[in-house]
């Protein structure tokens, strides 16, 4: 009788009868809707992947938690709101997560601690993290049911705050901020991460991008040799250096370009035109595209450049991009280069929704290691996501809503000799689309 957390507690009458509050429900958990993504893992394969990467130099006759275990214990804690490693000192007795991991939810050991859990975040060397990188690429191969015949890459970097003097951290006079800006790329059709990069906090320098693109066009190659792929980024990637080795490896590339004097006075007349015209007019707004061939003093050839033109009642604002790809000057920025926009929703969901922005090791393996976790549990979340028919409005919905409406059930778990019964809500708003769900995922496991 030590523990006063049993002892109920009062809320104001309702109805006029004595409200009374205990924790003592039995083997309850706020995160029910996790046995879906338990499917999804299992379906993904995601945990076997990454252990197959990490050697493991433990005692084999005192391992309660192998890697495997653990690595799904962490991503799917973080696809369920609890980003951090502490977390795992109140969940490894979670009866829903055990069941998830691969325990009984009672009569099975409890999961790992949050000491375990941090030395498996600094155990990967830097070639294991590099592996484990590479494991992620391989993963986005696989999810492709067919190779295709062709793919869009979405590049870009965000900044990643620290709050301490982790190594590779540099401060950004533009965010006025100590952080770290790492790269995210994303298939542009359907939004699946292909690679996050952990990097210091400064803009990337050519050399800087054709690295990251070598690398990951060679991993893509050794899955589909004849894929044609198009890299798509704004002007941080539209550097001499990456140019110049997709146009020598036959990779396309549409990047953003800085505007400067040279390029506003070859399209000036185009630009006083759109303007006079819409004085004449009298409208708000009036856009037109000029394509024009340019050639920088840091390039050694001319490249095909497209002008954005808009006259307002604001004044003249002039945009540029450089690309290898055919089209008409308007297709080119409207409808292809400005699409890139999507890939700062995804980035959005990857760094605020499953934060991972959470860099707080000293050591940049460490960091990047957590990276790739954060990213695992991006694919789970993705994967239950495209589960849902297309008919559904939550098919579109974000991950926070995803773990809203569909993770965060109340579930109390009995289980028995020869079974183990979930109980869920009857209440519950989404227990059409939660049954159906599990039907999909479990029948799409292996």
């Amino acid at each position: 009788m030590t523990d006063d957390s049993l002892l109920p507690f009062t809320l104001p009458a309702v109805s006029r009868k004595k409200v009374e509050i205990a924790f003592d429900g039995g083997r309850l958990s706020s995160d029910g809707g996790l046995l879906l993504l338990r499917e999804a893992e299992r379906r993904l394969g995601i945990a076997r992947r990454l252990a197959g990467c990490i050697r493991d130099r433990r005692d084999p006759t005192r391992i309660d938690h192998t890697v495997e275990e653990m690595l799904r214990l962490r991503m799917l804690a973080i696809a369920a709101g609890y980003e951090d490693a502490d977390d795992c000192d109140f969940l490894r007795h979670d009866p829903v997560f055990k069941m998830a991991v691969g325990r009984a939810p009672e009569s099975g050991r409890p999961l790992c601690s949050q000491p375990t859990m941090s030395r498996l975040e600094n155990a990967p060397s830097r070639i294991q993290v590099a592996r484990l990188m590479a494991a992620m690429v391989a993963l986005f191969c696989a999810s492709f049911a067919r190779p295709p015949k062709a793919i869009t890459l979405d590049i870009d970097d965000t900044m990643d705050e620290v709050h301490g003097h982790q190594q590779l951290s540099l401060f950004n006079a533009h965010y006025d901020a100590r952080c770290f800006q790492p790269i995210h790329v994303y298939d542009a059709a359907t939004g699946r991460p292909v690679a996050v990069i952990l990097r210091a906090g400064a803009t990337p320098t050519g050399r800087e991008v054709r690295t990251v693109l070598k690398a990951l066009v060679r991993h893509i190659r050794r899955h589909w040799p004849t894929v044609r792929i198009t890299v798509r980024g704004d002007s941080h990637y539209g550097r001499p250096e990456a140019m110049a080795w997709c146009e020598a490896n036959g990779i396309d590339y549409i990047f953003g370009l800085a505007g400067n004097t040279v390029l506003h006075g070859m399209v000036r007349a185009a630009s006083d035109d759109l303007c006079v015209r819409r004085a004449e007019t009298g409208v708000d707004k009036l856009r037109t595209h000029v394509e024009i061939a340019y050639g920088a003093k840091s390039w050694k050839q001319t490249r095909k450049v497209v002008a954005r033109i808009e006259a307002s009642t604001k004044g003249l604002d002039n945009r540029y991009i450089v690309t290898s790809l055919p089209g008409p000057a308007e297709a080119l920025y409207e409808a292809i280069y400005c699409e890139r926009g999507n890939a700062e929703n995804c980035i959005k969901m990857h760094k605020a929704q499953l934060a991972s922005d959470r860099t707080s090791c000293r050591n940049p393996i460490a960091n990047q290691f957590r990276l790739v976790l954060h990213t695992a549990a991006y694919w789970l979340m993705l994967r239950l996501r495209e589960a849902i028919p297309a008919a559904m409005p939550l098919k579109t919905a974000e991950f926070a809503t995803l773990r809203l409406r569909l993770l965060k059930i109340a579930a109390r778990v009995v289980e028995k000799a020869a079974r183990i019964r979930i109980f869920l809500p009857t209440a519950c708003p989404d227990q059409a689309i939660f049954r159906m769900l599990a039907g999909r995922l479990a029948a799409a496991g292996p």
